[in-house]
């Protein structure tokens, strides 16, 4: 290690002895040496294959001679082009400011986990804010700065002010949903040809069905008095509805939605060409396709009519809906169970001549029976015969 040290202090010695024996020299032997040295460097350059790899040591000496010659000669005596040496001058100035390895341990980075639990908070509660996200971290146990989850929310996109945005639509829909009654058209084609339409609603939150009416010519004024109908047969219900959903189809026109404003509820329109956002009565009347008309030949109006009535029966008091806890919109609470009851008294009931199968026990058969003033009729005991 000593040997080392003493070579190198010898070279370096050395070379600072021939810098005065330079500068003490005639000028026409130093424009000569020069000469010869940019020759060789020429010489050598032609040689080589690729660029040249300087290593940091040539790079500092490259650069500190730099500062004594005119930069318009840089191109003809330096082995590189002048914005690399002034590159190089920038890195070994910003290396001098740099404290970066002279830092002690800062503080542990947040866990993943965490992170993640902070990202999800922000995305399930649009109006929180990072404080507020920091508030519940610190309930939940997490100890975090609110400077830290300012920076979470700020690396993944997500502005940390605590309003970032309003409710999504589906976050409205849900939000709202026992207020909300949406309106559609759908439109049946007969056996003819002959294009039928019918007007249906949809209660959000109880998923309750009203269709109102069929016709071939769907004017506005006819729109006016299927609303006014249903106004009459929603009752005291209508008092918890707040909005009318609808599309921007011309058949409604402004005198329909006056008949839902005189009841103190306010329009919703989706915007052109968006069926998703009136998804629920999109879905309902696709159900209505897929389990009645697509297998039926509808005739006329009057057929539709009673197909779209007996389907509306089903609908409400019977199908079972999975918003609804598999419980249908008419019933609120789920049957008893009824332990013992063998298979063979499971009775089915067929509507629209058993494209359609409801399944009671024969007890519950009766009952309603009973409830409706008698015993079932001939048509009733054919229709609910044994599985």
């Amino acid at each position: 290690m000593a040997s080392v040290i003493v070579y190198l202090l010898y070279k370096v010695t050395r070379r600072l002895l021939t810098v005065p024996s330079v500068l003490l020299r005639r000028g026409a032997a130093k424009d000569a040496e020069l000469l010869v040295l940019r020759h060789e460097n020429a010489v050598l350059r032609g040689e080589l294959a690729g660029p040249v790899r300087y290593e940091v040591a040539d790079r500092f000496w490259f650069a500190a001679l730099s500062g004594l010659i005119p930069r318009r000669h840089w191109l003809k005596i330096f082995p590189v082009t002048p914005g690399t040496l002034l590159a190089w001058h920038r890195r070994f100035i910003a290396a001098k400011w740099d404290y970066t390895a002279r830092r002690g341990t800062s503080r542990p980075p947040t866990p993943a986990t965490v992170k993640t639990l902070v990202l999800r908070l922000a995305r399930e509660n649009s109006t929180w804010g990072h404080r507020r996200i920091q508030g519940e971290l610190a309930r939940l146990g997490y100890r975090i700065a609110a400077s830290t989850v300012w920076e979470i929310l700020h690396a993944a996109g997500i502005d940390p002010a605590p309003r970032r945005s309003g409710p999504t639509w589906r976050e409205f829909l849900t939000a709202q949903a026992e207020g909300i009654i949406a309106a559609d058209f759908c439109h049946i084609d007969t056996a003819l040809g002959r294009r039928l339409y019918a007007l249906a609603f949809l209660e959000h939150g109880t998923r309750r069905l009203h269709i109102t009416g069929v016709t071939a010519c769907p004017t506005r004024d006819w729109a006016v008095q299927q609303a006014r109908n249903l106004t009459a047969d929603l009752g005291i219900r209508i008092e918890v509805l707040r909005f009318l959903l609808r599309d921007r189809d011309g058949k409604y026109g402004e005198a329909f939605d006056a008949v839902f404003q005189a009841e103190e509820m306010e329009i919703l329109k989706s915007a052109p060409r968006a069926p998703r956002m009136n998804a629920h009565c999109e879905r309902i009347i696709g159900s209505i396709r897929r389990e009645a008309l697509d297998h039926v030949l509808i005739m006329n109006e009057a057929h539709a009519r009673h197909v779209l009535a007996s389907y509306e029966r089903h609908y409400n008091e019977h199908r079972p809906h999975q918003a609804r806890n598999q419980l249908p919109p008419g019933v609120h609470e789920k049957p008893a169970a009824a332990p013992g009851l063998s298979t063979g008294k499971v009775l089915r009931t067929r509507i629209l001549g058993g494209l359609i199968n409801e399944y009671r026990h024969a007890a519950m058969t009766f009952r309603a029976a009973h409830d409706r003033g008698g015993l079932p009729g001939r048509e009733e005991r054919v229709r609910a015969g044994p599985v």
